[in-house]
């Protein structure tokens, strides 16, 4: 049904804008360009969220620009489709009820999104604050002296020092890492309190997905203070009190309580279809039309907005149209793929032209891409991404051009084609970077990433095509078309590291690093698969390789990226720990120093 939908309104758009296949330039000119980001960034294809109609409408019209070039279609008719989880909801089924009484959902508690889906019936335990901290500069334990297997771990977020803007707890206040110890200690599941520095108003926390799709393997629900007064009062204690004593001794208080729970935490995910649009051009070497140079970007965007959507301007419901992130790289596929294709005998080697959806999500389209390639990426010499080139600024007139490091011939390439430009042009080294070509850089490809850099629209309902610099845009993408003939003719690329090959979010706290590529998108919760290793890093020395599936972490179990992170945390520098793994289904154990 979703794709009769899409057909139809597909049809009514392009009917109104049949004049835009009509007048096909394969030059790159200012007026196609307006056309293309003037539908892409229409109100009528609502953000181009992955997994809505409208994305499969957007899907089909690059699908057909593609086809119009003369490209190859590859995959399923031009579509590389898979899975995702778009959402996280609670189902209908969620309970909490001790002692007679009957919570209400929605106003007392709620299920959160990393919370799985599960029945248990069990004891009751207040354990502060969740940690278990054995470090030099920090002893605390929540769990001394109480036994939480089998029962129901109720733990305050945040930590005792609210005030402390260093405070050494910060790294593990985390709610996903709080879970896992709670988990770790054997807890059936977990009931989150927001104390009163948290939130003054005591309001459940919003059921908000942090798009990962991976659960926390036991029940977790946000429960109010008032309810937690109910479960603490046999004990004659209240979440103040608690509170009180906690920050006033600066010490542990853990409380067996009388009632026992009864609790169904039902998870409800959202599964959609999404899809990459490819197309191939094939080169005139007989020799070097057997390697490629990938041209992408991404064409997805934040739908309506709201919480949890990435907007910059949350609590406003509106279109958010992308026009530059990132319908501007995505016209600039389409019209480059016009203009090689045009210009097909001066190709050497092959061309994938790629648009990625799911970008704004984590890379999931191209991390799908090179996952599940059409060709062998050892054969790429390299990837050209671009990600928001349509807001070149005539005041700083300047571009940037990332992962210039992550070929030995990149500098000198660029030197001479940067020669008389109407723009200033920067480099950035490194090779990650928060776009899609980190994907390609994961797997040992040399990469090239345009951007024209944020501004104040990015990421809200402002973002529109009446604000694009479209002759910047031609501007920008005139290089770029010289950038690929070069690389589609000239010597391979030798490809070398530049920077970690990983997001440096998920490490800003760690003291250590076992120096892989961490898969942060599987939700299959089996371990942790190794996307990349760093070369001469811990990983790489003590023997683990890409492909491989970290299961635990000094005996303590890896399902994760959360688990993963949590585990690194808890670790020194120079320390060494066991790393257990999976290889071909074969079950190792490694000595690691970090």
């Amino acid at each position: 049904m979703k794709r009769i939908l899409s057909s139809l309104l597909l049809l009514v758009i392009l009917f109104s804008s049949k004049a835009l296949f009509a007048q096909y330039n394969p030059e790159i000119t200012t007026a196609d360009l307006q056309k293309q980001i003037g539908f892409l960034a229409s109100d009528s294809l609502k953000g181009r969220k992955p997994g809505t109609p409208e994305d499969a409408v957007t899907a089909d019209y690059i699908r057909d620009c593609f086809k119009k070039a003369g490209l190859r279609l590859m995959f399923d008719n031009g579509f590389q489709k898979f899975e995702i989880v778009a959402d996280v909801k609670a189902g209908s089924n969620n309970s909490i009820s001790f002692d007679g009484f009957t919570a209400q959902q929605g106003l007392d508690f709620t299920p959160l999104s990393f919370s799985s889906s599960a029945t248990h019936t069990a004891a009751v335990v207040f354990a502060g604050y969740g940690f278990d901290l054995d470090l030099d500069s920090l002893k605390w334990s929540d769990y001394k002296g109480i036994d939480v297997k089998g029962k129901w771990a109720v733990i305050l977020r945040g930590d005792p020092e609210p005030d402390k803007a260093n405070s050494a707890f910060l790294p593990y206040e985390q709610e996903r890492s709080k879970v896992l110890t709670a988990k770790d200690k054997g807890a059936a599941g977990v009931l989150l309190i927001s104390p009163s520095d948290i939130d003054k108003s005591d309001i459940i926390m919003h059921m908000q997905y942090d798009k990962s799709p991976s659960d926390a393997g036991i029940p977790v629900f946000s429960i109010t203070r008032a309810l937690a007064d109910k479960l603490l009062s046999s004990m004659n204690y209240s979440v103040a009190s608690l509170e009180t004593e906690i920050k006033g001794n600066h010490k542990p208080v853990s409380i067996y309580l009388e009632p026992t729970v009864t609790a169904t935490a039902d998870v409800v995910k959202t599964r959609v279809t999404a899809q990459n649009v490819v197309g191939f051009l094939e080169g005139t070497d007989p020799v070097l039309k057997n390697e490629y140079v990938i041209v992408g970007a991404h064409f997805d965007h934040l739908g309506m907005g709201g919480e949890g959507s990435g907007s910059r301007a949350p609590e406003t419901l509106a279109v958010h149209n992308g026009a530059d992130d990132n319908a501007s790289g995505t016209a600039g596929v389409i019209e480059l793929a016009q203009k090689l294709s045009a210009n097909h005998s001066k190709l050497k080697r092959s061309f994938i032209f790629v648009t990625f959806t799911g970008e704004e999500m984590g890379l999931l389209g191209s991390k799908e891409f090179v996952n599940k390639p059409p060709v062998d990426l050892k054969r790429v010499n390299a990837m050209i991404n671009m990600d928001m080139i349509g807001r070149l600024n005539p005041e700083s007139n300047t571009i940037s051009i990332g992962g210039t490091g992550t070929s030995v011939e990149t500098d000198s390439l660029l030197k001479i084609l940067e020669v008389n430009r109407p723009y200033k042009i920067t480099h950035s080294a490194d090779g990650y970077g928060p776009s899609d070509h980190a994907s390609f850089y994961s797997e040992n490809i040399p990469v090239f990433y345009f951007t024209t850099g944020a501004h104040e629209d990015y990421h809200t309902p402002a973002d529109d095509a009446d604000k694009i610099n479209y002759t910047g845009e031609v501007a920008v993408l005139d290089m770029v078309y010289d950038l690929a003939l070069k690389v589609s003719a000239g010597n391979r690329l030798t490809f070398r590291e530049a920077g970690a090959k990983q997001a440096t979010r998920y490490g800003r706290n760690m003291k250590v690093t076992l120096g892989i590529v961490p898969d942060m998108v599987s939700n299959d919760n089996n371990g942790l698969r190794v996307d990349g290793v760093r070369k001469g890093g811990p990983a790489d020395k003590a023997g683990i390789i890409k492909g491989d599936r970290v299961i635990s972490i000094e005996g303590q179990p890896v399902t994760n990226i959360y688990d993963y992170m949590a585990r690194l945390g808890k670790l020194k520098p120079g320390q060494v720990a066991s790393v257990e793994i999976i290889r071909n289904e074969v079950k190792q154990i490694l000595i690691v120093q970090f």
